[in-house]
């Protein structure tokens, strides 16, 4: 059995913390199997790509473990259509994505670290589509700040 524990929480966010994309990851499953388990930490800073799961498709759900992330889903322009505040003292604590929607995370708070399902198995050239009206992970910094001043607007958090 595969425990998630304050160590290994502690770890993966001091590993967030040093990595340049300020995330780390712990996966808890093998590529081929049919269903993908993980625990990500992220830090603020850290910027994910808008991205869909679709040929094929696939559903991802992520639960709060530690800290507070946005969860922001788009339309096929760009624009921001939802934001979820996942937060460990809640009131909403998990997503469930639909496939074929386009979405990122935002950390809103050092030491988060969310619960990762997601179908598999894990093809690295399918797995996930990124959005053509976004830029690409090292060129989003700009982008980012942009989205937390979309959450701060929209949420006031």
């Amino acid at each position: 059995m595969r425990t998630v524990s304050d160590k290994l929480l502690e770890e993966l966010s001091q590993k967030a913390k040093l990595s340049p994309r300020r995330r780390a990851h712990v996966l808890f499953h093998q590529f081929s199997d049919p269903v993908q388990r993980m625990v990500n930490a992220m830090e603020p800073g850290s910027y994910i790509p808008p991205h869909k799961h679709e040929n094929p498709d696939k559903i991802e759900a992520f639960i709060i473990l530690k800290g507070r992330a946005a969860c922001l889903n788009f339309d096929d322009k760009g624009n921001v259509t939802e934001i979820h505040i996942i937060d460990e003292k809640g009131p909403e604590y998990a997503v469930d994505i639909p496939p074929r929607t386009w979405h990122t995370f935002v950390s809103l708070k050092p030491g988060t670290a969310l619960f990762e399902v997601v179908q598999g198995p894990y093809e690295p050239d399918s797995h996930k589509n990124l959005a053509p009206w976004a830029p690409k992970e090292e060129a989003g910094q700009d982008y980012l700040k942009t989205l937390e001043e979309e959450i701060e607007k929209k949420t006031g958090k």
